[in-house]
């Protein structure tokens, strides 16, 4: 497994050794000892999320202000740009925003820690995106960032027409406005 920081140091790309042959493929999509041996601190996951979504439909930016979720994503179908945004205070990189292509071709994950919002937007026809999460879904303690926050400056990829939005999403907060970590 090959692991590459990103321009925010706790977030971690990681890329698995796949193995081809007339038969088709097969890669290991997580190890336990090197996921912890990367990211160098001990974390548990306790559930897993699968999304479908269609081409343009963007998600987030999420995060549990109670209950904070470490995320590992990945995409088994399709294509999105991945984003995560450090929203600790305390951080060096408070406000500073990471963004990957996440594909089922390139097989990339990526390691989102606690203290991070996150979203995607769906660049192919659709998408099936997977994560584990180490925390449980804490419904009352969610929230959401807008997701296009001049503060922020999220570079999303452009398309023929804005991305599609949930109401939820729609009504994010500024991160200037928003509850955020220490």
């Amino acid at each position: 497994m090959k692991v590459t920081p990103t321009r925010i140091p706790d977030v971690l790309i990681f890329e698995p050794r796949v193995f081809h042959d007339n038969r088709g493929f097969f890669f290991e999509s997580f190890n336990y000892q090197a996921f912890l041996a990367a990211i160098q601190t001990e974390v548990e996951f306790v559930q897993d999320n699968h999304s479908y979504s269609k081409h343009n439909i963007l998600r987030g930016l999420h995060y549990q202000i109670q209950q904070p979720q470490g995320k590992l994503v990945r995409v088994t179908s399709g294509a999105v740009f991945d984003v995560a945004v450090d929203i600790r205070r305390s951080s060096p990189t408070f406000g500073q925003w990471v963004g990957e292509t996440l594909s089922a071709d390139n097989k990339r994950q990526l390691w989102i820690p606690a203290g991070f919002a996150h979203g995607f937007l769906v660049l192919s026809d659709q998408a099936e995106f997977l994560y584990k999460t180490t925390d449980y879904y804490a419904p009352k303690g969610e929230r959401t960032l807008l997701w296009n926050d001049p503060e922020l400056g999220i570079e999303w990829p452009q398309g023929e027409s804005a991305p599609i939005l949930s109401d939820k999403d729609m009504a994010g907060q500024l991160l200037k406005d928003a509850e955020l970590f220490p």
